[in-house]
């Protein structure tokens, strides 16, 4: 893969995975005038709507889904989709801020880890330190520099749904890398969404009533527009196609770039400060991100050319 394209991918990746950032801010605002399972409804039945018609008019000559195939868009669906954003909502309404942030950003590691079992993807020592180096950095940022806040840290049931949301996009990734090695990236996304929204809307019909949406604020549908159109349709697709073209493993380190992305969000739009640790630790995220993607070229052996040709 060309220089130039490569350095292209990293950008794409690093775009889509900071805003995911911003899901934090408007997941906040929506939650306000609706449970957890109906704003993610609503977000991805917004997001199919676009969809649909895009993926038609855009593809022109979609293989035929086989029975497997429909299988694997609904395990996208059920995990990346539906559940992950389930519980997403729920954290975002029930855990602090620094539980939840940690847990999603241990993503990556659960990603390469299932991508070296399941995948035989090579993880190679660079993603190995890049990895730790992001991760620290991250934990930086969502401790603000004291890092004992850890060692105070109890176990508590919101911490299994914490877990549970790790685990699906971890599973959602390392799914859509099957995917994606017959279907494009926005094929693979608009079914995906499509059946999430499906699994969604019995849980979103038993806890929203009519009065519900009718009291709703615009701010929430704002926010809940928000996520439909820029974090869901624009940035999976663009996340899905980083895999497609440099693997899961490789593209999991980018999500590092969502917590750093949610605070400078939050200094901007809610008022919160950016301390001098936010930025140091996004420092160390940019460091490992880097070392992990970097690949030292390869140079000619003008030798062995000389070889070949005597």
């Amino acid at each position: 893969m060309k220089t130039k394209k490569i350095w292209l991918i990293y950008l794409m990746l690093a775009l889509a995975t900071s805003t995911w950032g911003s899901a934090f801010i408007a997941g906040k605002i929506a939650i306000q005038s609706f449970e957890p399972a109906t704003v993610a409804f609503l977000r991805f039945f917004g997001a199919a709507i676009l969809l649909l018609p895009l993926m038609w008019y855009l593809e022109k000559d979609i293989p035929k889904p086989s029975k497997k195939d429909w299988f694997l868009f609904a395990m996208l669906g059920l995990t990346g989709i539906a559940l992950y954003n389930i519980f997403f909502f729920v954290a975002s309404k029930h855990a602090p801020v620094i539980k939840s942030s940690l847990f999603i950003a241990s993503n990556p590691i659960l990603i390469i880890v299932l991508s070296g079992l399941f995948l035989k993807e090579k993880i190679s020592r660079n993603q190995i330190f890049g990895l730790i180096l992001a991760l620290l950095g991250v934990s930086f940022i969502i401790t603000n520099g004291h890092l004992e806040v850890f060692l105070t840290m109890d176990f508590e049931a919101i911490d299994l749904v914490l877990l549970g949301a790790v685990i699906c996009w971890a599973l959602y990734s390392v799914i859509g890398r099957v995917v994606l090695r017959k279907f494009s990236s926005i094929v693979s996304t608009t079914y995906a969404v499509a059946f999430g929204t499906l699994f969604l809307f019995p849980f979103a019909v038993l806890e929203t009533t009519v009065t519900d949406l009718a009291s709703s604020t615009f701010a929430a549908w704002l926010s809940i527009g928000h996520m439909s159109v820029f974090v869901t349709v624009v940035s999976f697709i663009m996340y899905y196609y980083g895999i497609q073209q440099i693997g899961a493993a490789k593209a999991s380190i980018f999500i590092n770039f969502m917590p750093i992305s949610a605070v400078i969000m939050a200094s901007l739009f809610l008022g919160e400060s950016l301390t001098i640790p936010h930025l140091i630790g996004a420092v160390f995220v940019l460091g490992g991100v880097t070392l992990s993607t970097y690949k030292r070229p390869v140079k000619k052996a003008k030798l062995n050319e000389i070889r070949k040709l005597a």
